[in-house]
């Protein structure tokens, strides 16, 4: 069976409902608490090209720490965005599930049934 990995925010109720989802299905992913252990630049690289998007379809549009940052500036880089949610994990989009070389954002929950081996 694939490894399977959740990029997970246990306050997120979607994040939750993801999990949950999982279990019952007899699955435990390997549990990665991104807020409180940041990806590093390569790791979020990696994991934007196994979701297949550029790093804006990743943000969090909502948190106060993307208007701060003016992150809405359409000038701005793909790197430069990535070293915004590196810095702030919390602009991250979540849950993320990845399943070997896949990946997809569990909004809704449901859509990481689709990647399921």
């Amino acid at each position: 069976m694939t490894d399977l990995t959740l990029y997970h925010n246990p306050r997120c109720s979607k994040s939750r409902s993801a999990l949950q989802l999982l279990e019952e299905r007899g699955l435990t992913p390997a549990i990665v608490r991104y807020l409180e252990t940041p990806l590093n630049a390569a790791q979020l690289q990696e994991l934007l090209g196994k979701l297949g998007i550029r790093p804006r379809q990743l943000l969090r549009t909502g948190e106060d720490e993307y208007k701060a940052l003016g992150l809405d500036d359409p000038q701005l880089t793909d790197e430069q965005l990535i070293t915004a949610m590196t810095s702030h994990p919390k602009l991250i989009e979540r849950p993320i599930l990845v399943a070997g070389d896949k990946a997809v954002v569990g909004r809704p929950p449901e859509s990481i049934l689709e990647i399921l081996p």
